[in-house]
C-alpha cells in the first residue's frame, strides 16, 4: 500500500476569527451540535494523552462525559494506566478528531479528581452490563486471555444478582480537565487550515492563530 498518496483536499468550510464565541465553552458546545446533528459515530470520542512519571507519553480513546466552564469531564478506572499517570502528573491534553467536518479540537490543561458524588451518580446512569465490567475489568493489567475476562464477568454477575444494584468500585473514578489552552482546527485546500486557539490568563480568554 502507497500510504504518501493517501490524501484528501479539505474544502468543506474554513473558521475566522469573527466565528469565535466569547469563550472556548461556547465554541466547543457550538461545534459539539454540529457535529451529533452531522451523525459523526462517537461525537464525544476524544483521545487522552498523559506522561508516565519518567516522561514517557501514551494515549487512548474515551468519551467526553460533560463539559461546562469548569473543564471537560470523563470517567475510567484509576488503577489504569492513565489513571496511574495522571496521579502522578496531572498534566494532559484532549483531541476530538472530527475527520468528516474537517474538525479538531485540542485541550491542554489539568485534570483533577472528581468528588466521589459525582462519580456515583454518572456510574448509576449507565448500563447495567458497563456496571458489571467496570467489576470484572481491573483495567491495564495483565491477564492470561480471553476466557479470563469472561470468568471474571460471569463472577460478577452472580456477586451482583439482578434486581440487585451494582454498586462503584472503589478503583474506579472520573477527572476534570481544567483547560488552559483550547484549539479549533479547521482544514483549508492546500494544507492552509485554520487555527484559532483560547488561551487562559488572569484577565480571562485570550485568542490568537496559529500557522498552519
Amino acid at each position: 500500500m502507497d500510504l504518501a498518496s493517501l490524501r484528501n483536499e479539505y474544502s468543506r468550510a474554513g473558521l475566522v476569527e469573527s466565528d469565535l464565541a466569547p469563550d472556548p465553552f461556547t465554541m466547543f458546545d457550538r461545534w459539539m451540535r454540529e457535529v451529533v446533528e452531522a451523525g459523526v459515530y462517537d461525537a464525544n470520542a476524544m483521545v487522552v494523552a498523559t506522561v508516565s512519571a519518567s516522561g514517557a507519553p501514551s494515549s487512548r480513546m474515551v468519551l467526553l462525559k460533560g463539559v461546562s466552564p469548569a473543564g471537560f469531564v470523563f470517567f475510567t478506572n484509576t488503577g489504569s494506566r492513565k489513571g496511574q499517570e495522571l496521579a502522578a502528573n496531572p498534566a494532559c491534553s484532549l483531541l476530538f478528531p472530527w475527520h468528516p467536518l474537517e474538525r479538531q479540537v485540542r485541550v491542554d490543561g489539568v485534570a483533577d479528581p472528581l468528588p466521589r458524588a459525582d462519580v456515583e451518580a454518572y456510574f448509576a446512569s449507565r448500563p447495567r452490563r458497563s456496571r458489571l465490567g467496570a467489576w470484572a475489568s481491573h483495567q491495564s493489567s495483565v491477564v492470561a486471555g480471553r476466557e479470563e475476562l469472561s470468568a471474571a464477568y460471569d463472577d460478577v454477575t452472580a456477586r451482583f444478582p439482578e434486581p440487585d444494584d451494582v454498586p462503584v468500585p472503589d478503583e474506579w473514578g472520573g477527572y476534570l480537565v481544567r483547560p488552559e489552552a483550547v484549539e479549533f482546527w479547521q482544514g483549508r485546500p492546500g494544507r492552509m487550515h485554520d487555527r484559532l486557539v483560547y488561551r487562559r490568563t488572569p484577565d480571562g480568554w485570550r485568542t490568537e492563530r496559529l500557522a498552519p
